[in-house]
């Protein structure tokens, strides 16, 4: 009868074994090799259960914890300063040549500190530890000037919010989106290694798009075919006030067309149905109509690729169709942590 492995037994078990093997060659006076066929162990771990025995008695063969051993090489007050910097800091403002937070940066950022090496394995499990994961980092434009942000959320817009509540006005948030017929949206379940193929016209065509939407699930939206430009926008605007009972608090990014003189001249005019404000600079992130974007492009055209313009015009107008009659879903844009302001 083949023994089973020793190693494979609970712990208890293996303590039991260590005492019975050792007692076996102490008491008894059998050879530690006799004793390790019988146990189905080794004669070395035999002869180091029985050094074991020597120098701390019983106590000496209990069962510890098994797995790998804990020695913390970082201090509190270091791993209290790794993860500050990491929170607070990217790696290029720390002089640091990577421009995320890897495993290989923080590794280099502890060296550069305390002249500690340690290997990306241990790097990654002290940062999971720490409560870190690894993330899709979102975008910020270089240019984004973080005192003119910080002003528009403290100031500017609860100045908007607190307007439109005064003059029973609805807050719209626009903004302008191209979609292309080679944009690729979806994974697709394949053999490893082997990445699929999806057919497609070698054609390439796209259509534009405008939309307009609120925190409380209303949706307004126009695509055409060629570029932005004022009449474009005029011509939306036009059936944006035609459509809502109330003035019109529409909130969009600096494109020029939304500040070119004939936009303001017709702004002007319509003062009484319609205002138009503007984000800070480099601050899409804060616009919630960004995620409806977002949205369109990574579901509008995922069950079928359209062969034509006229085909992508017609399924991206379906989209949105289906998207005016689900409020709730374009009221969950609103969730997003850079865009909660504008929940309100």
């Amino acid at each position: 009868m083949q023994l089973k492995d020793a190693r494979s037994l609970p712990p208890q078990a293996q303590q039991a074994i260590r005492k019975r093997a050792v007692m076996a060659v102490i008491e008894n006076k059998r050879s530690q090799g006799e004793v390790a066929q019988e146990f189905g162990v080794t004669r070395t771990a035999v002869n180091q259960w029985v050094q074991r025995y020597r120098r701390g008695g019983e106590t000496a063969l209990k069962a510890c914890k098994q797995g790998r051993r804990e020695h913390p090489t970082l201090a509190r007050s270091q791993v209290t300063t790794i993860t500050r910097l990491i929170r607070d800091y990217s790696p290029e403002q720390l002089q640091l040549p990577f421009t995320l937070w890897t495993r290989q940066a923080v590794s280099q950022l502890i060296e550069q500190c305390w002249g500690i090496t340690l290997s990306q394995t241990t790097i990654g499990r002290y940062l999971r530890r720490w409560g870190l994961s690894p993330q899709k980092p979102a975008k910020c434009a270089r240019e984004q000037c973080p005192h003119q942000l910080q002003h528009w959320l403290t100031h500017e817009y609860p100045a908007i919010h607190k307007r439109a509540q005064q003059e029973g006005a609805e807050i719209h948030w626009g903004d302008e989106m191209g979609l292309r017929s080679d944009h690729q949206a979806g994974t697709c379940w394949s053999e490893v290694g082997k990445t699929p193929i999806v057919e497609g016209t070698g054609q390439r065509f796209s259509c534009n798009l405008i939309s307009a939407l609120t925190n409380r699930g209303t949706l307004r939206f126009q695509v055409f075919q060629g570029g932005f430009n004022s009449d474009v926008f005029l011509e939306f605007l036009r059936r944006l006030i035609r459509s809502r009972e109330n003035k019109v608090f529409l909130i969009v990014d600096r494109h020029p067309v939304h500040r070119s003189r004939k936009v303001q001249q017709w702004v002007a005019q319509h003062q009484d149905e319609l205002e138009l404000f503007y984000l800070p600079p480099y601050s899409p992130e804060r616009n919630p109509d960004e995620f409806l974007n977002q949205d369109i492009k990574s579901n509008a055209m995922r069950r079928q690729r359209p062969r034509n313009r006229n085909e992508l015009m017609k399924r991206v107008r379906s989209y949105l169709y289906s998207l005016q009659k689900c409020p709730e879903r374009i009221s969950r844009y609103f969730w997003a942590q850079p865009v909660q302001y504008a929940g309100l």
